[in-house]
């Protein structure tokens, strides 16, 4: 078990007042087994005229904030301190049915996951980079081509931080043969549903350790989880070949990386008006 203290600061620049529109925050943390929330601080200057929690379909929690008056800068500044407990399991423990690739999802589970099934972006040639990680034989080990599809990304797409909005289609990642950690989640999600493996994006944060050589610090991190009977949904991190929770923090899940946004909102004003963002994450271990 580690005690993680995040440290997330967003901040808009406007070159003259503007008026903000509602903004929506995806900061908190998912509390479950393997993450328990000690204490969370959220700081916005200007101060909201409201500032409301829901939970979305996802059920991540969402934090609403609304405005009133003009103001030339936003600030957002939020820390959450947390217990983690590392699940990175050598072997799941899978039913034995889904062990063996290719394998169905029984009936109980198929109506809950056909989302997380569907095909998102057109296009044949993920399904064929796909095929490479399954063994020549008519069976393949479950988890050893999901093991091997996450190194595969690594080792043959380069890593590459982009600040600009939006994700790469995976024919563009695989075609350019580099992204950020967004994009080798979207990869390897649709080359896993390109398989009838059931998988769904992950935004939050990840610990770098000093001298670990994990890319993703400094910023929110994404990855994907697939889901697997018997495990339930397992973490599959491609950008840093990790499997399981180490290090990784998860805030929110979604089908599609537009739902895991950790920060949109509007303003009024000038389009000529914004001037830049800067955002800055810190993760640090505290002695428990």
């Amino acid at each position: 078990m580690s005690i993680l203290t995040v440290r997330h600061s967003t901040v808009y620049r406007y070159r003259e007042p503007v008026i903000f529109g509602e903004h929506r925050m995806l900061f908190r943390p998912r509390e479950s087994h393997d993450l328990r929330l000690i204490g969370i601080t959220l700081e916005i200057t200007p101060q909201p005229a409201h500032l409301r929690w829901l939970h979305d379909p996802f059920d991540n929690s969402v934090n609403i904030a609304t405005f009133e008056g003009t103001a030339s800068e936003l600030r957002f500044e939020s820390t959450v301190t947390l217990e983690h407990f590392e699940n990175s399991l050598p072997e799941y423990p899978l039913e034995e049915y889904a062990r063996t690739y290719p394998f169905r999802y029984s009936d109980e589970d198929f109506p809950n996951l056909m989302r997380a099934l569907d095909r998102h972006y057109p296009g044949e040639e993920v399904a064929k980079w796909a095929l490479q990680f399954l063994d020549s034989s008519d069976a393949t080990n479950t988890m050893k081509m999901l093991r091997a599809m996450t190194f595969g990304i690594r080792e043959q797409i380069f890593y590459n931080r982009r600040f600009e909005k939006g994700v790469q289609t995976p024919e563009e990642t695989l075609l350019i043969r580099r992204g950020s950690c967004r994009d080798f989640a979207v990869l390897m999600m649709e080359a896993a549903r390109s398989l009838g493996i059931a998988a769904r994006f992950v935004s939050g944060y990840i610990f770098t350790p000093d001298r670990s050589g994990l890319a993703g610090g400094g910023a929110t991190h994404a990855w994907m989880q697939a889901y697997l009977p018997g495990a339930g949904w397992i973490d599959f991190d491609p950008t840093n070949s990790i499997i399981g929770n180490r290090n990784l923090i998860r805030v929110a899940v979604a089908w599609d990386p537009e739902y895991a946004l950790p920060l949109w909102g509007t303003y009024t004003g000038s389009a000529q008006a914004f001037l830049g963002m800067d955002v800055t994450v810190s993760v640090a271990e505290t002695a428990g």
